[in-house]
């Protein structure tokens, strides 16, 4: 009942799907550059990965920021590939777990799953905002 309201909010307002998700990527970008870089001992995940994996969110928040400033038409097209952008994501943030699996800590899994999972959602969001917007 709750998602189906706040997927029928975004169909009405798509461009803030850009500002959530480049929010989120800010967020990310700044726990997974600076946070837990200077927590690698409690989450086990080293510096360099860390950064590798931050650099994607910086990216992502570049993008987030143009498709709502100045995105008019096509907002199906723009979501989708944030979307597609985020599914990669967390793709390679399990590769770069699994990399490095004999340092990650419990805490570090669970930021990693934690992450994947508002992803998860955040995704589903996305793509049902944009069916939604296709079939309209």
């Amino acid at each position: 009942m709750v998602f189906r309201q706040v997927i029928n909010k975004m169909v009405v307002h798509p461009k803030r799907l850009f500002l959530i998700d480049g929010l989120g990527a800010l967020l990310s970008a700044f726990l997974l550059g600076v946070v837990l870089v200077k927590l690698e001992s409690i989450f086990g995940i080293p510096a360099k990965a860390l950064y590798i994996l931050a650099f994607f969110p910086c990216i992502f928040a570049l993008y987030d920021l143009y498709c709502y400033l100045r995105v008019k038409k096509n907002q199906r097209y723009f979501l989708t590939a944030i979307a597609l952008m985020n599914l990669i994501y967390c793709f390679i943030s399990i590769g770069v777990a699994f990399q490095h699996y004999q340092k990650i800590t419990a805490f570090g899994w669970g930021y990693i799953i934690v992450e994947i999972i508002i992803l998860i959602v955040l995704i589903n969001i996305e793509l049902k905002t944009v069916s939604k917007l296709t079939s309209t």
